[in-house]
Parts: structure tokens; sequence; C-alpha cells
């Protein structure tokens, strides 16, 4: 089969494959990157407590996931919560080993990930933000809540949008990770259909192509997103 016909959507082609595995890319990547947001908001919030303990963890959640291999806590996190389930299970008189679901510990273990550099980013973007503003709200009468709602928010994200979209192409990137527990995403797919074909070649070149592909489409989005924060501002 040429190479037209390994890639077609169409019968006895691979196209329908790779287009789903990317699917399943996507949406790992955007469910991963969400919860992470929400690890980096809680991590950047300790950070920038004034209480020892919350700086302590919050400091060494980001050592410790920004320092060790991203392969390494993939394989941790899977291979030890089916541990721990499959321990549960026996308790509850079950028997076999019972493993985590791929694509739910995919999506956690890219949030734990990316939220420590997105907590990072968050950070950085807070001490961006002209604390001149923070006097304002007060002379508004502005409570913190609404403050930090109203005023320092919108500005944070602001700032934080370059380095977000620098955050994301290394979850996309990092998604590939997640086919070594068995979730058959396009990386995955791809080896599939390069076993099944003995045409490595053409398989991981077309991956290669919907990666880029993604990648360009999205980071379309956060520079449309970064232009749009930026309107009518001076950028210093």
């Amino acid at each position: 089969m040429d190479i037209v016909g390994i890639l077609t959507v169409g019968k006895g082609g691979w196209g329908v494959a790779l287009l789903l595995a990317s699917g399943v890319t996507l949406s790992l990547s955007v469910l991963g990157f969400l919860l992470g947001a929400l690890f980096g908001a809680v991590v950047a919030l300790g950070r920038l407590s004034q209480r020892r303990l919350p700086v302590w963890l919050a400091s060494t959640y980001g050592t410790v996931f920004r320092g060790v291999p991203d392969l390494l806590t993939i394989y941790l996190l899977y291979y030890g919560g089916s541990i721990a389930l499959t321990h549960v299970g026996k308790l509850m008189g079950g028997t076999g080993f019972i493993g985590l679901p791929a694509f739910a510990t995919g999506v956690f273990a890219i949030g734990v990930i990316s939220g420590a550099y997105q907590a990072e980013v968050y950070r950085g973007a807070y001490f961006a933000v002209d604390r001149g503003q923070l006097d304002a709200c007060k002379s508004l009468g502005l409570s913190g809540f609404q403050s930090q709602r109203l005023v320092v928010v919108p500005q944070l994200m602001r700032h934080a949008l370059p380095g977000l979209g620098n955050v994301w192409q290394l979850v996309l990137k990092d998604s590939a990770l997640i086919s070594v527990i068995g979730l058959v995403e396009l990386m995955r797919q791809a080896q599939i259909g390069a076993g099944s074909t003995r045409e490595p070649f053409v398989f991981y070149i077309a991956a290669g192509a919907l990666y880029f592909l993604i990648a360009a489409a999205t980071g379309t989005i956060f520079r449309w997103g970064e232009a749009r924060a930026w309107r009518g501002m001076v950028r210093t």
C-alpha cells in the first residue's frame, strides 16, 4: 500500500484512527492544562503566603515536580495508584490487579506536572502587577476579595498569558508520554500503525504533522488572547 493509501480516511487506511487519536491527545492536553491551572493557582497562593507552612509546602511541590522527570512522575502515579487500588480491592474481597483508568491518570499526571510550572507563571505575573493598583483599591474602599477579583487577577492574567502559552506547549508534548500506561493517543496510535504496516517513517511523520497542526492552532488562540488582553495598553 502506498503512502496515500496508508493515510487515507477510507477503507483500509489509518487516517481516521490517527484523527481520533489526535482528538484524544487534544482532550488529554486541555483537561490536564485546566487541572494544572487549578493546582498552579493554589500553589502560587501558597508561595505568596505570609506563613511558613504554606510557603514550604508550595515550594516543595514545585521543586519536586519540576525536578523529577515527567515520565517518572507518570509511572509513579499510575503504578502507585494502581497498587493502592488493588490493595483496597483485595480488602473488599476482590482478586487480581486493578489498574487506574489510563485517560484519567494521564489528565491527573499532566495536571500535577503542569501545575508546578503554572504556579511560577502566576507568581511572576502577580509581582508584575503595579503595587499602586492595590493602594488605589484601598482608596476606593474595595475589600481584599474585591480588589483581587476586579483588579489584580485580570491584570495578573494579562501578564501570565505568554508564560501559560509556553506551558501549554510543554503539556502538549508531555501528552505523548501517557502512551506508556496504555492510552491510545496520537503517539501510541502512530506506534501501532508503524508496527502493523512496517512503515514507521510514514506514521511518525504523519504524527509529527498532526502535533504541529495542533500546536499551531492552539498557539494562535493564545496569541489572540494575549493581543486582546493588551488592547489599548502600552506594554513596558
